[in-house]
């Protein structure tokens, strides 16, 4: 598939709500990070309820500490193990999260995903591709082909299983814009769940790659995604 044939989306919510009955539902966003995602669906998407899961205890201490508005909960725990009563939900969701469970751990985790939610329930896989600039930057300090590769083939088994039937599957592209490296090394490279020790040589070559593609207002590039849409049966 062609750039040129992939819809660029600028809001992943607004796709979100054109493929989810996001109102009125349950949602668990697994992996939800600073939970930015789980905020917007209850605040913008009129969910019912949104629980974000979250393994790493730093993040979750952080999101934790931020003010919550109703509905919105946040919990830690992994997405192999998620600490919720069967069917508790009607839409789980996954933001580039499913190929940062260990791959070993993949099929469980889809096992436990079907055991939340309802009959006929959701779940939205949202994945980057392994290719373009962008993803030639990363991977000099962490490269995810191989487990890009795993979480799709998971899905396909979790399909093959008879747990999920497929819905849709999408590409799009997804613009990214980072005013400086400094915003880059604190966004990529510093995070607290995942272990990124840089020595000199690797952070100097990642320096370099990055800085090919500054502009005077900074780096934009365009991320090739992947939503895989669904259904429990």
């Amino acid at each position: 598939m062609t750039t040129a044939e992939r819809e660029l989306v600028l809001d992943e919510l607004h796709l979100m709500k054109r493929l989810l009955p996001i109102a009125g539902s349950r949602v668990v966003d697994i992996g939800c990070g600073a939970g930015v995602m789980a905020w917007r669906m209850m605040a913008e998407g009129a969910a019912a309820s949104v629980t974000g899961l979250e393994v790493d205890s730093v993040q979750h201490e952080k999101n934790r500490a931020v003010a919550a508005i109703p509905g919105l909960f946040f919990m830690q725990g992994s997405a192999e193990s998620i600490p919720c009563r069967d069917a508790s939900f009607d839409i789980a969701t996954m933001f580039k999260s499913l190929h940062h469970v260990p791959v070993e751990s993949m099929d469980a985790a889809l096992v436990e995903i079907a055991r939340v939610l309802s009959p006929r329930g959701l779940l939205y896989v949202s994945e980057p591709v392994f290719a373009g600039e962008f993803n030639e930057i990363v991977r000099v300090f962490h490269d995810e082909e191989r487990v890009r590769a795993e979480a799709l083939a998971a899905l396909g088994r979790a399909v093959g299983a008879g747990r999920f039937e497929v819905v849709h599957e999408l590409h799009f592209d997804q613009p990214l814009y980072f005013p400086d490296f400094a915003d880059f090394e604190a966004r990529l490279i510093r995070v607290t769940f995942l272990d990124h020790h840089l020595d000199d040589a690797t952070l100097a070559e990642t320096r370099r790659r990055f800085e090919s593609h500054v502009g005077p207002d900074g780096a934009r590039f365009i991320r090739p995604m992947r939503v895989n849409l669904l259904r429990r049966r």
